[in-house]
């Protein structure tokens, strides 16, 4: 995957299927320490502690659909390729945490991508699943949290069509204020 942006939907989308209700992604850029720290946490079934080594292995997946699972594995090369590592904690029936660092100046980090795209496509697409999205950069931090922004709408669906744009642009605003430290 060429963007990291598209890591965290692969991992959100692991989350909901092990039946995540909320997961909580957090972005830190420290340029002081030259860090890029991505973390996604859910609340769904959690990894079985003899199966957490399994899945950083490119030749295991739980899924029946295929024999590979590659997006724990490359989540890690990505990181690894940029001066960091990846490390996942799991809590069987309290759910799991996924962290990965990166060099923020290394030549092979891949860009962070379009985040507000991302988080906007998991909050219209899983209406009933809360996203709490928080992102950093030095002194600056946007939050966004979708049971406040449904809440907001009122009677309006989640799903409505237009509001993946309104949602896109909502969060965009909130990252360009953290982008102009």
């Amino acid at each position: 995957m060429r963007e990291l942006s598209l890591h965290v939907l692969d991992i959100v989308q692991n989350s909901i299927a092990a039946g995540a209700r909320t997961v909580d992604v957090t972005v830190s850029e420290d340029e002081a320490s030259d860090l890029l720290t991505i973390e996604v946490v859910d609340d769904g079934a959690g990894i079985p502690s003899d199966i957490l080594e399994s899945v950083l292995d490119p030749f295991y997946t739980s899924r029946t659909t295929r024999k590979v699972g590659l997006g724990l594995p490359l989540f890690r090369e990505a990181a690894r390729a940029a001066g960091g590592d990846l490390d996942i904690e799991s809590w069987p029936g309290r759910g799991t945490k996924v962290r990965a660092t990166f060099r923020m100046s290394h030549i092979d980090r891949a860009p962070l991508g379009d985040m507000a795209e991302t988080v906007a496509l998991l909050v219209v697409c899983n209406p009933d699943v809360r996203f709490r999205y928080r992102h950093t950069r030095g002194a600056r931090t946007f939050c966004f949290d979708s049971e406040e922004f449904r809440s907001a709408l009122g009677d309006i669906p989640p799903t409505a069509p237009a509001l993946a744009g309104v949602l896109k642009n909502l969060i965009r605003e909130g990252l360009d204020s953290v982008q102009r430290a």
